[in-house]
């Protein structure tokens, strides 16, 4: 009976264990649970991370200031046209034709002296015509003016407007051109003589003065004639550098010494690429002067010899602290009020009779 109940038991136990579902594997789900843990404290830490950036990063971009704007372009603007005078009418030798900065055109040549020409009577307020002398230099001021005669190669004639009485004053062989100082009281020539180089300067009473340089120590090679400072109380000469490529049309200039009137030594060297064209290229106040350099006429500060820019002409006259006078070199030759810079301000057709003549012009 007791082997019955043995084998009764046994079959209900396995009847048992058949009923029971296969249990799940602890070991798996344990790992699965662990791998969903980090993978939410990787979130939670990344989230932290970037909270913690953005609390850094939004302080800094709060104070920082907003990007510049980019500079404004300034708007091109045109240089303004000079102002255009009418051309003088058919009767302007009635009347001293005044340019503008008031100075007058006081003499009109054929350059080099030959042919027709008009001369300003300042004493009667009009122009006359002439053509009996190679060459007429009226003073910058007052009733004297000076002529040059081929026939009389070694004389200066000297015209009295007023009383029409011509003088004639020997002076020395191989002259340059006379020049009148700013005061209209004396004359200045440049003796080119083999034998001697040198200047001479004569008295409006006939006195003269002969003043000789040596050119071995004072080299010039290029408008090698002497010419008055503004004050008159010295003449300048251009000084050679040295010789320039015959491609260029003179030699450079090392700088202009300037000598004595009353005796003849040599006073001081002003350091500029050029020499000036006559004593009306010195600005007033002596700081600046207009020459003409190697390629193109310049201004220059006399203290520095520094170039400041260059101008269309080096003939010019200063006729204020800030203006300059000067003619066209292109077409018909208007004269032209300017600054410093060379900009044109005022510009004054020629009658038509002096579009092709030299022009000289001095203080009204």
């Amino acid at each position: 009976m007791s082997g019955m109940l043995d084998e009764t038991l046994r079959a209900a136990v396995r009847d048992l264990a058949d009923g029971v579902g296969s249990a799940p594997d602890l070991a798996t789900r344990a790992l699965n649970r662990g791998r969903r843990l980090r993978r939410r404290r990787r979130v939670a830490a990344t989230s932290a991370v970037l909270v913690a950036i953005v609390g850094v990063t939004l302080p800094f971009a709060l104070l920082r200031p907003d990007p510049a704007a980019p500079p404004a372009t300034p708007t091109p603007t045109a240089t303004p046209s000079p102002t255009m005078l009418a051309t003088p009418g058919a009767n302007w030798t009635r009347k001293p034709l005044v340019l503008p900065g008031g100075w007058v055109v006081t003499r009109a040549q054929v350059k080099g002296g030959s042919g027709n020409g008009f001369l300003l009577d300042r004493g009667r307020g009009s122009y006359i015509a002439t053509d009996r002398y190679d060459g007429i230099f009226p003073a910058p001021t007052g009733s004297l003016v000076a002529v040059h005669d081929d026939d009389r190669p070694r004389e200066v004639g000297l015209i009295d407007l007023t009383s029409g009485k011509t003088r004639w004053y020997q002076v020395d062989g191989a002259l340059s051109v006379p020049h009148w100082s700013p005061d209209g009281r004396r004359l200045l020539l440049t003796t080119h003589r083999v034998d001697h180089f040198g200047f001479v300067v004569l008295d409006t009473d006939g006195a003269k003065q002969t003043h000789l340089v040596d050119r071995r120590v004072w080299f010039c090679t290029d408008f090698c004639d002497f010419t008055w400072t503004r004050d008159g109380r010295e003449v300048a000469l251009t000084l050679t550098g040295h010789k320039a490529p015959e491609s260029s049309p003179r030699d450079r200039a090392r700088g202009v010494q300037l000598f004595s009137v009353e005796d003849g030594r040599p006073t001081r060297f002003v350091s500029v690429p050029g020499g000036p064209a006559g004593p009306d290229a010195w600005s007033p106040d002596g700081k600046l002067v207009v020459v003409q350099g190697q390629e193109e006429p310049l201004l220059v500060e006399t203290a520095t010899g520094r170039v400041l820019n260059p101008l269309p002409s080096a003939e010019v006259v200063w006729v204020s602290d800030d203006r300059l006078l000067y003619r066209r070199p292109l077409g018909t030759g208007d004269f032209v009020l300017a600054d410093p810079t060379g900009r044109e301000l005022v510009r004054q057709p020629l009658p038509r009779e002096l579009v092709d003549l030299e022009v000289t012009v001095a203080p009204r």
